[in-house]
């Protein structure tokens, strides 16, 4: 199976570790001092892990990528093959009783747009003393008050790490740095990639400069609040 996979330069490596951290997917660890890629099922091929390496010993190259095989389930009709899978895609049904909302009793709580961050503006009034939240874009459809809860009295930016080109995320740390922002609240989903979000979060306030409380939320699947 063709699809994109990172690939390491051993010689190029220098052991800091970065990109072992900035992979979310828990594909590449240390070993002996060298950043492996020791699992290919879980290396989503997004090269977040990219800019964090100093020693550019990282690329994306496409190449066949074989299933993993499971010998554990030999029946003498064959191997059983495990694709290759994202631990935070992985397949769940949630139970839920159906309940009558109206859309009178939940108000829209939004106060500005655009709020996907690689649509707005680096500078903007209403960003000027606010209160930011930056969210992943898949929190809002977990979590039933998400707009009385998170929305009200903040600015709102939306994103996904795993999907989001990196000079989206760049664009957050611009208009951290541009801006007189009191406060940012980070609301991710549980799964490992959704991680990224605070991370970056934390990260555009520390390139700023500025004394920026950070407080992160994170939902499950279910909307429970972790």
């Amino acid at each position: 199976m063709m699809r994109d996979i990172v690939r390491i330069d051993a010689d190029r490596c220098n052991g800091c570790g970065a990109c072992a951290e900035a992979c979310s997917e828990g594909a590449i660890k240390m070993v002996d001092g060298k950043a492996v890629l020791v699992s290919e099922d879980h290396c989503d091929g997004l090269g977040a892990c990219l800019p964090s390496c100093p020693a550019e010993a990282i690329t994306i190259e496409r190449r066949d990528v074989r299933p993993f095989k499971d010998p554990g389930n030999v029946d003498g009709i064959g191997i059983k093959i495990v694709q290759p899978t994202c631990s935070g895609t992985v397949p769940r049904p949630i139970s839920r009783e159906d309940e009558p909302a109206s859309a009178a009793s939940a108000p829209s709580r939004l106060a500005q747009w655009p709020v996907q961050i690689r649509l707005a503006p680096v500078t903007a009034s209403f960003f000027d003393g606010c209160d930011l939240l930056v969210a992943a874009d898949c929190s809002a459809f977990a979590y039933g008050a998400f707009h009385e809860d998170f929305i009200k009295g903040r600015k709102v930016l939306i994103g996904c790490p795993k999907l989001d080109p990196p000079e989206c995320w760049s664009r957050l740390d611009d208009i951290v740095a541009s801006n007189d922002i009191r406060s940012i609240t980070v609301v991710r989903m549980e799964v490992p990639c959704c991680t990224q979000t605070a991370k970056r979060a934390e990260e555009a306030v520390r390139r700023s400069g500025k004394d920026i409380p950070v407080r992160t939320a994170v939902l499950g699947v279910d909307g429970a609040i972790r």
